[in-house]
């Protein structure tokens, strides 16, 4: 029992970091601050301002929020600057839109400072985001990248693109931001899956947006750049995959348009379709590069694996020291 208290005591001694990235959120931010000092009062809160123009960051200072200012548009390079400017042992991430609960955010830290998660998903899917969200495009869209991802990195993981997410500071101090804009979550998730970190769900309750409090996700330009960043990824994390899918594309080709030219010549010893048998073998010629490709790629891909679990090491002696 002792142990258990001295434990526990430890875990309240931890610093926690709430992050807001906020871009024109005036209708929303002081609720949302409020409503997570009142849930984890120890916590710093800081309020990311990506160039608004109506008084966010004005309402969230005096909401009691430590304001910070990010003049590159978009999430993404609003999280580069969180992850690189602030240290703390456990970092959660919400949206200033007020669509997220605050009654999950202690359970969703002690994940993470008991060393049970490195990075823990408040997920929406599997509760009311279906009811809630009336955009039925941001449905489908959500359904379709859960399915894509969890098919190519052979996970199961509920909600890719929610924001509402708590890290570990390995997590947070080993993530190479490489995405602008809100493809950053689909980026987090599927980092988390190949650098084999530990991952937990948390079913929240969304709500949508309170009235006046405006979408800044445009479902057609953005959901394609989630869906391009999930190819780069793909490409990136399972060249092999990757690249021996493409090669298969060109050996199915090459075998449609070459085999009847054999099969005349074996016939009639004759090839009088010169053009369809350079084409046929250049796809092949194609086909092999792709693979070759793929094995080379995934030889880089193991390097990086090996190299990153070395930061990592790194990081936490860091973090000790």
């Amino acid at each position: 029992m002792k142990k258990d208290l001295k434990n526990e005591k430890k875990v309240e001694d931890k610093k926690i970091a709430v992050l807001i990235p906020c871009y024109n959120e005036s209708k929303t931010i002081e609720k949302v601050v409020k409503d997570y000092r009142s849930v984890l009062p120890e916590a710093d809160i800081y309020v990311y301002d990506n160039n608004s123009s109506d008084g966010t960051d004005t309402i969230a200072k005096k909401a009691g929020a430590i304001v910070k200012y990010e003049y590159k548009q978009g999430k993404g390079n609003v999280i580069r600057s969180m992850f690189k400017d602030i240290d703390a042992d456990c970092y959660l991430m919400i949206d200033g839109d007020d669509t997220y609960p605050k009654e999950n955010a202690r359970e969703m830290c002690k994940y993470v400072l008991e060393g049970k998660a490195d990075m823990v998903i408040g997920d929406r899917l599997s509760s009311t985001y279906f009811t809630e969200n009336k955009r039925p495009f941001h449905n489908f869209g959500n359904v379709l990248v859960r399915s894509l991802i969890n098919s190519l990195f052979k996970s199961n993981v509920r909600d890719i693109m929610t924001g509402y997410r708590a890290f570990s500071y390995d997590f947070v101090k080993t993530f190479p931001v490489l995405s602008k804009g809100f493809e950053i979550e689909t980026e987090m998730t599927i980092h988390a899956l190949d650098k084999n970190f530990l991952l937990k769900e948390i079913p929240v309750e969304y709500r949508d947006r309170p009235a006046g409090s405006v979408s800044k996700l445009n479902t057609f330009s953005d959901g394609f750049k989630v869906l391009k960043t999930i190819a780069r990824l793909f490409k990136e994390y399972k060249p092999s995959i990757f690249f021996s899918l493409i090669g298969l594309l060109f050996l199915i080709i090459s075998v449609i348009f070459g085999t009847p030219v054999f099969v005349e010549y074996f016939k009639t010893g004759l090839v009088p379709r010169y053009p369809t048998l350079i084409f046929s073998g250049f796809m092949l010629m194609i086909s092999i590069l792709m693979f070759v490709c793929g094995i080379i790629l995934e030889v880089v891909v193991k390097k990086h694996r090996q190299l990153f679990e070395l930061i990592l090491i790194k990081t936490k002696k860091d973090k000790n020291d």
